[in-house]
């Protein structure tokens, strides 16, 4: 589906589709309204080293910033697991995902504004593995970087990490659910 085409999914502040969408560029300003997102941490099997990724430099909102491995909108009707592995097979060229579970179903958060656009995201975090290495598309992702969770947590904490929004705050919930608790910090 084209970028021009894709469409967000408007939801009450429990999260429930009010049967209403709107374009994805269109629906993402100074306003916007609360919609259906999801938010993913990819890890690799053989050493559990955890992906971020850079937002390519031409994205609308949050562009050149360091974040979770993934992140995307559930398309209309759409299961939000299916929309997790369609995005990560066309952000990251990872079509094979593992293990995909939600670990923080309830989340949600509105960003301060950036280039006129605020994030306004009613966003299910989830956790998968991978045994491949990613290829990203670079109208999607700039670079990426495997770290330890211990890396992650030091670069969250950095003024200087560019590191995107909602994952500093997504990190203070992550922290207390498994397997987030048991990770080394």
């Amino acid at each position: 589906m084209n970028i021009d085409e894709e469409r967000v999914v408007f939801v009450t502040a429990d999260g429930v589709p009010t049967g209403e969408t709107g374009n994805k560029l269109a629906s993402h300003h100074a306003n916007t309204r609360l919609h259906l997102a999801f938010s993913c941490y990819v890890f690799r099997r053989s050493d559990n080293a955890f992906l971020i990724t850079r937002r390519a430099l031409s994205k609308k909102v949050w562009p050149g910033v360091w974040t979770n491995s993934v992140c995307g909108h559930p398309a209309p009707g759409e299961p939000i697991e299916d929309a997790v592995r369609r995005r990560a097979d066309y952000e990251l060229g990872l079509p094979k995902l593992f293990d995909v579970r939600c670990v923080l179903p309830r989340y949600t958060y509105k960003s301060p504004e950036f280039d006129g656009v605020i994030e306004h995201e009613f966003c299910p975090v989830f956790t998968a593995v991978v045994d491949d290495e990613p290829a990203p598309n670079p109208e999607e992702v700039d670079s990426f970087r495997w770290v330890s969770w211990a890396q992650y947590v030091e670069l969250l904490g950095r003024d200087d990490s560019n590191m995107s929004y909602w994952a500093k705050d997504q990190f203070q919930q992550l922290k207390e659910v498994d397997p987030f608790v048991t990770m080394p910090t």
